[in-house]
C-alpha cells in the first residue's frame, strides 16, 4: 500500500506561496500547480505532462521545478516569479483536447497568479488548446504577442553558457574542437546540438530514442549509450534530459572538467555541488544557464514581443555565468551556491519592495 503523499514535509517544499491540486474526472485531468513566489511578478513556468510513478513523485517534481523558476527569473532580471505545473498521465495516451481545455479552466481559476508555458510533454500547439479556456498562457505559436516555441532560445542561452565556461575553465575563445557530450536530444538538446555543430564542436550524443541519435550521427557525432556518456572523455558534459543526473554515483564517474547543460534540477542534492567543486569540475548552475526559455516568454506576458531585445537578454546569460564563475573563484566555493545567493539577494529585494509598496498603499 502506497504511503499517503506529503506536501509541507516534502524535502522539496521551499515556503511555496500556493500549491493547488486539480481533478476533473470527465476529461481525466489530474494536475498540480505550484506557485513558489510572486514577489517580483506573476509566477511563470512550464507545464510538464508526464507519467509519474507516484503522486509523491509528481508533488516533489512540481515543488522543485517551481522553486527553480523563482531563481531563474531572479537571476535573469525578469519581472516574474516562479511557478510550475504538472499534468499526471501519459502524454501519448492521455492527452486530449478535452483534458487540455479542462487544464485551461483550472488555470483560469488562479486569476493570473500563475502563467503556464511549454515543458516536457507539451507543445505550443497544446498550449493553444489550453488558451481556449484561459489567457494565462505564454509561448503560443500565434497571436499578436506570440513568442512561439521557447526551445531554440533555451538552447541559445545554453550555448552562450558553454562558451563562457569553456573560456573560463579551458581558456578557449571558440568552441571549435571542444568535445561536448549531450545527454538528451529532445527539443532543447537537439537545438543545442545543431548550434554546437555549427560552432565547430565535436559532438558525443546519447538518447533513449534512436532517431535523433541517427540524425546527429550523420553530422559526424559519435553515439554512445545513455548510461555511458557521463564517463566519456569530454571537455563539456551537457545534461539536457530530466533532472537528477548528477548524483553520488555519476559525479564520481564524470570525466569532463565542465558541466553545462539545459536540464532542470541537474543536482540530486546540494552535496553534489560540493563534490563537483572538490573534484575541480566547473558547474554552470542550471537555473542560470537554461533561462533562455523564460526570457523568451517574458515579453509575451508583458503584452509585447520584440525578438531583438529577447536575443540580447538571452546572449547576456554568458555574462551572468562569467560573473558567477568569477565570484565563485574569489569566494572559493561552488558556482551553485554563488548563483543561489545572487538569486536570493534579488528575491529578498523584491519581497522588501512589495512589503514597502503595500505599506504605502495602506
Amino acid at each position: 500500500m502506497e504511503e499517503r503523499p506529503v506536501l509541507f514535509s516534502s524535502q522539496a517544499f521551499r515556503d511555496h506561496e500556493e500549491v493547488v491540486f486539480f481533478r476533473e474526472p470527465a476529461s481525466g485531468l489530474k494536475a498540480i500547480v505550484a506557485v513558489h513566489s510572486t514577489a517580483a511578478g506573476p509566477a511563470c513556468g512550464g507545464t510538464r505532462f508526464h507519467a509519474y510513478a507516484s503522486e509523491q513523485e509528481a508533488i516533489d517534481d512540481v515543488l522543485r521545478l517551481s522553486a527553480a523558476m523563482s531563481l531563474k527569473s531572479a537571476l535573469a532580471g525578469l519581472p516574474l516569479g516562479g511557478g510550475k505545473s504538472v499534468i499526471i498521465g501519459d502524454p501519448e495516451r492521455d492527452k486530449t483536447p478535452a483534458l487540455l481545455e479542462a487544464f485551461g479552466r483550472a488555470l483560469d481559476r488562479l486569476g493570473g497568479r500563475y502563467v503556464a508555458a511549454e515543458d516536457v510533454g507539451m507543445s505550443p500547439q497544446d498550449l493553444q488548446i489550453v488558451a481556449r479556456a484561459t489567457r494565462h498562457v505564454a509561448g503560443l505559436p500565434a497571436g499578436p504577442a506570440a513568442s512561439g516555441d521557447p526551445s531554440p532560445l533555451t538552447a541559445r542561452g545554453v550555448l552562450r553558457g558553454i562558451e563562457a565556461a569553456a573560456r573560463f575553465k579551458l581558456g578557449r575563445e571558440t568552441l571549435r574542437g571542444v568535445r561536448v557530450g549531450i545527454l538528451g536530444l529532445g527539443h532543447v538538446g537537439s537545438a543545442l546540438a545543431r548550434l554546437l555543430h555549427q560552432a565547430g564542436a565535436e559532438l558525443v550524443v546519447a538518447d533513449i530514442m534512436p532517431a535523433p541519435c541517427e540524425e546527429f550521427a550523420r553530422l559526424g557525432a559519435r553515439v554512445v549509450e545513455v548510461e555511458a556518456i557521463v564517463a566519456e572523455p569530454l571537455d563539456v558534459f551537457a545534461p539536457c534530459a530530466l533532472g537528477g543526473i548528477l548524483n553520488e554515483v555519476t559525479v564520481e564517474r564524470l570525466q569532463a572538467p565542465i558541466v553545462a547543460g539545459a536540464a532542470n534540477n541537474q543536482l540530486a542534492s546540494d552535496a553534489q555541488a560540493v563534490r563537483l567543486f572538490e573534484r575541480g569540475v566547473l558547474y554552470a548552475p542550471d537555473f542560470a544557464i537554461n533561462a533562455g526559455g523564460i526570457i523568451n516568454v517574458a515579453g509575451e506576458i508583458a503584452g509585447s514581443y520584440h525578438r531583438d531585445e529577447v536575443l540580447t537578454r538571452v546572449d547576456a546569460i554568458g555574462e551572468t555565468l562569467r560573473a558567477i564563475f568569477m565570484r565563485a573563484e574569489r569566494e572559493r566555493r561552488s558556482p551553485h551556491f554563488v548563483a543561489l545567493a545572487m538569486a536570493e539577494e534579488r528575491l529578498d529585494a523584491a519581497r522588501k519592495l512589495r512589503v514597502e509598496s503595500g505599506a504605502r498603499a495602506a
